[in-house]
C-alpha cells in the first residue's frame, strides 16, 4: 500500500521535507489556544515536522505514526520534550484513550486515511470545545515559472502511464480546500481555512533528494526513477544554473467540535 511507502527511507524523508511555516504554526497555536495544560493527538507525523513546533508549547503530545522508522526518527526529534511521545499503529485501529483532546491534527496525510473513518474518528478523540485541524499541502504554479512546464517533457517521457500530457501546475489562487467532508460531519461547528503559500530555493541534488520522498516516485522501478531523476538534474543544471524555485501552498483547515 502506497501509504506505508514512505518508511523506506525515513532519514532522507526527516532532512529533505520541509518544515510548516512559523505563520501555520502560530495560527494552529492560537487556534487550539494551546499551552503546557493541553493535550495533542497527531496523526501521520512522519518524523515531527509538525510535531516538534506543536511539543515545544509544552503539552501532552501523543503521535499516531504506521512507519516504525519514521517513528523512531520522530522520537529522536521529539528528545527535548518529555511529554511528547509516538506509538506505531494505524490510526483507523488505534484505540482511543477514555481521555479526550484539546487538539487532534492530521498534516499533509488526511488523503493516506480511510474516508469512512478519519473525521468520525478525529471527532471522536476530542472534547467538546476542541479543535480539529487537517494542513493540506499543494505544489502551485509559481517559482521558476518556466521550470515546471518543461519538466513534464522528463515525466511524459519516463512515466507516460502516470503522466497527463501537458499537464501544468495551478495557480494558487485556483487551489481551494474541499471542506465538504468536515461541514457535513456531526458533531463541528463551523469550518475556517487560512492560506500560508511560500517559495523553497533547492539546488539540483536538493532537489532530486525531495522528489525521492515522494510516494509515486519511490513506487517507479529503479531504471525508470533513474532516467527521470536524471533527466530532471540535467535540466535544472543545463537551463537554470543549477537551482530552481518550488512554490507550496498549505491550508489550515480547522473545526470546532460541539
Amino acid at each position: 500500500m502506497l501509504r506505508g511507502i514512505f518508511d523506506g527511507d525515513a532519514e532522507l524523508y526527516d532532512r529533505v521535507r520541509p518544515r510548516y511555516p512559523d505563520g501555520l504554526v502560530e495560527a494552529l497555536v492560537r487556534q487550539a489556544d494551546l499551552s503546557p495544560g493541553s493535550s495533542v493527538l497527531e496523526i501521520a507525523p512522519g518524523t515531527g515536522q509538525l510535531t516538534v513546533p506543536l511539543a515545544r508549547t509544552g503539552s501532552a503530545l501523543t503521535a499516531v505514526e504506521l512507519g516504525p522508522a519514521l517513528a523512531a526518527v520522530a522520537r529522536r526529534n521529539l528528545a527535548p520534550y518529555p511529554r511528547a511521545h509516538v506509538e506505531v499503529g494505524e490510526f483507523e485501529a488505534w484505540p482511543l484513550p477514555e481521555e479526550p483532546y484539546d487538539l487532534v491534527v492530521c498534516a499533509t496525510a488526511f488523503h493516506w486515511l480511510d474516508p469512512a473513518v478519519r473525521v468520525p474518528k478525529m471527532r471522536e478523540a476530542l472534547r467538546p470545545g476542541g479543535t480539529l485541524a487537517v494542513v493540506t499541502t499543494e505544489h502551485v504554479a509559481g517559482g521558476t515559472a518556466e521550470f515546471w512546464i518543461e519538466v513534464q517533457r522528463c515525466y511524459e517521457r519516463w512515466d507516460p502511464d502516470a503522466t497527463e500530457p501537458g499537464l501544468r501546475l495551478t495557480p494558487e489562487t485556483e487551489v481551494h480546500a474541499d471542506t465538504g467532508e468536515f461541514d457535513r460531519a456531526d458533531g463541528l461547528g463551523p469550518v475556517t481555512v487560512r492560506r500560508f503559500a511560500r517559495d523553497i530555493t533547492y539546488t539540483s541534488d536538493q532537489y532530486l533528494d525531495v522528489l525521492r520522498t515522494y510516494s509515486g516516485h519511490r513506487a517507479l522501478d529503479e531504471e525508470t526513477r533513474a532516467g527521470l531523476l536524471g533527466c530532471v538534474r540535467e535540466l535544472i543544471h543545463g537551463t537554470y544554473g543549477g537551482s530552481i524555485t518550488k512554490r507550496y501552498l498549505h491550508e489550515l483547515i480547522t473545526a470546532s467540535a460541539r
